[in-house]
């Protein structure tokens, strides 16, 4: 019997945003392994359909929905949609997230406010659309994929980011103490330097822009940079966010998981 066996799964960003494994799709995957029914938000379909395809594969359940998690309107139907497939919301994981360099000096305002909105919003509007859901139940967990960046300057200028995830883990906080009676747990997983298809993109715009390291330096600063010696897997953040889901988990509220190989450890702040 898997550990979350009849159990009805929302995961954002259920995509990678290039060939390989990114962390929804991770996620999506392990949940639909662990006997969930799984509710996977994209806004690119192609990605939807790829992950569509690999959990059907398996004979698992899963359905999508395209849409923003950055607009009310969007959320709601695809909340709604879920339940109208399958009856109910058990486990939301907010895993949608993007960053983008710069400090306030250089980060324009609209930069600034797409890194609030894709990065926190996105969680608020999800968690508004399904707390009321898992209150009627009596119970439900939320997840949000945050990062070392909420807690620690880990090596790039990202203000807008390390401020938005950062919202993001005092968020979850707060409303993990108020639903804590209400049989809804809160709680975050803090990926660190994670090798996934997002960090190809990286080490384009960024790299090579920013650094003039080419993909190979890049990739290798940052395997350095873990007292482990390397990145880490999307299947490492999937891991932690399914512990946090399940009953396993049932006394853990309003905490966070660091999934960094020791980074935050190893770096002051």
């Amino acid at each position: 019997m898997g550990r979350l066996e009849g159990k009805v799964a929302i995961v954002t960003g259920c995509g990678s945003q290039g060939p390989g494994w990114g962390n929804g799709k991770a996620i999506a995957v392990t949940f639909a392994r662990q006997g969930a029914s799984v509710y996977g938000v994209e806004r690119n379909r192609a990605a939807a359909e790829e992950t569509a395809q690999l959990i059907g594969a398996e004979g698992k359940d899963f359905a999508f929905g395209i849409g923003d998690v950055t607009d009310k309107p969007s959320v709601e139907a695809l909340v709604a949609d879920c339940v109208a497939r399958f009856g109910r919301v058990d486990v939301l994981v907010n895993n949608v997230g993007l960053s983008r360099p710069g400090d306030p000096a250089t980060m324009s305002e609209e930069d600034w406010d797409a890194q609030i909105d894709i990065n926190l919003k996105s969680a608020f509007l999800c968690c508004k659309a399904v707390l009321p859901l898992m209150e009627a139940q009596g119970a439900g967990a939320i997840v949000s994929i945050a990062s070392t960046a909420a807690i620690r300057y880990t090596g790039k200028p990202q203000a807008g980011y390390a401020a938005a995830k950062a919202g993001l883990v005092q968020f979850s906080r707060v409303v993990a103490v108020d639903y804590a009676r209400r049989g809804v747990r809160l709680n975050c997983v803090l990926p660190g330097l994670m090798n996934t298809p997002l960090v190809e993109k990286l080490a384009e715009d960024f790299a090579s822009r920013e650094t003039g390291m080419d993909r190979d330096a890049f990739f290798q600063r940052r395997h350095d940079q873990v007292p482990i010696g390397r990145m880490g897997e999307a299947w490492d953040v999937a891991n932690a966010a399914l512990f946090l889901a399940s009953d396993e988990a049932k006394y853990i509220t309003g905490t966070e998981l660091l999934v960094d190989g020791g980074l935050c450890a190893a770096v002051r702040g």
